[in-house]
């Protein structure tokens, strides 16, 4: 494979929003479509480092470098030894195999791992490592092996701003899609009442301001045989910042969580369109300005909360935002339909059930509310 040739990129989705994904895929120029898992689009490198670089949704990327069918681990070391090794990897960057086999003869996984290991060390020299950097994805289902580069290395929620985290937090993977879901496109404002470590809010003004997720964190592609340190450089410097002309509101009634928004907001650079005060969720009011969006992912019974009383809280969450936030529409994250409905917000709309922590998931969103 050359460097300038096409191939499958593969963006992983958290299971549930792999249209969002697609849906942000193309809002960014990408030709993609959703397969069960994630989204797949066709590209060459440089593809692969702007979608790490500008995706908000992905939970990482990889890049399907081969693929052949396999019945038995003999055929899979003779054909493994034919993968383009050299055109990918650096025979003095340190990698690690990880193989997964379904409904195939070759059934051990370590045994596969094995192999392919193996061959790449004898093809291009290359040390195998359990903490490389480096991790080849090996895909053996119904006899046919796929070989995938993990092109992001780290989960791509880890933007590099976020060093406190609240109790049982969203991801900004997930907080940016659930804000696609809700119609946010960065002109309006948005306010998250239960606001943890600020994920929703910082999120939203880092969208606003156009400021691409991956700015300030590295990747795995980077130690590639692939990789150009020079137009790399050049597309992370390319300008898209924006002026947002509404601002970002996070409260929350824990101290510590507004202390460690604002300490995440000033590392992310959105500090100035942000604000965050300590406040409990029936004490909101809507802010001056426009009507937005509220988006809050509250408590819930298999998460943090006391099933008890759940429901009280959210019939206050429900209360304040239908007799203080008229004209705002209302995106609500909860595993239980009964809690979403003891708001007593109008919901319209439903989101397909999404994974997280375990749980199944769903956003309850309103139109503007009366």
């Amino acid at each position: 494979m050359t460097e300038d040739s096409s191939f499958e990129i593969f963006l992983v989705a958290t299971p549930g929003l792999e249209g969002p994904l697609c849906a942000e895929a193309r809002a960014k120029g990408f030709k993609a479509k959703t397969v069960p898992g994630g989204v797949v689009l066709k590209g060459g490198w440089p593809d692969v480092w702007r979608a790490n670089l500008e995706l908000r949704g992905p939970t990482r990327i990889m890049a399907r470098i081969d693929t052949f069918r396999a019945q038995h681990l003999s055929q899979l070391d003779k054909r493994a030894r034919r993968v383009p090794w050299a055109s990918v990897l650096r025979p003095n960057v340190p990698f690690r195999v990880d193989a997964t086999c379904r409904t195939s003869k070759i059934y051990h996984s370590g045994a596969a791992a094995e192999r392919i290991e193996r061959a790449i060390v004898e093809e291009i020299g290359a040390k195998p490592s359990p903490e490389a950097d480096v991790c080849i994805k090996a895909r053996i289902e119904d006899d046919v092996c796929t070989i995938s580069v993990d092109t992001s290395g780290e989960l791509l929620h880890k933007r590099g701003h976020k060093q406190a985290v609240a109790k049982a937090p969203m991801r900004e993977t997930m907080a940016s899609l659930f804000l696609r879901q809700c119609g946010f496109d960065g002109t309006e404002p948005v306010l998250d009442p239960m606001c943890g470590s600020g994920t929703f809010v910082i999120e939203a003004a880092e969208i606003a301001s156009g400021l691409k997720p991956g700015r300030s964190r590295h990747f795995a592609f980077e130690q590639l045989a692939t990789f150009d340190p020079a137009a790399w450089a050049h597309m992370r410097e390319e300008a898209t910042a924006a002026t947002p002309t509404v601002r970002f509101y996070g409260s929350d009634a824990d101290p510590g969580a507004i202390r460690m928004s604002r300490a995440n907001a000033e590392r992310a650079g959105v500090a100035a369109i942000t604000e965050f005060r300590e406040c409990a969720v029936e004490d909101v009011t809507a802010p001056e300005g426009p009507p937005g969006i509220v988006i809050i992912n509250p408590p819930y019974g298999d998460r943090i909360g006391d099933k008890g009383g759940l429901r009280s809280l959210y019939r206050a969450i429900g209360h304040t935002l239908m007799t203080r936030f008229t004209g705002w529409r209302v995106g609500i994250i909860t595993n239980e339909p009964s809690l979403a409905e003891a708001t007593g917000l109008p919901f319209s709309l439903t989101a397909p059930p999404v994974s997280h922590g375990g749980l199944k998931v769903t956003l309850y969103r309103t139109a503007a509310l009366p």
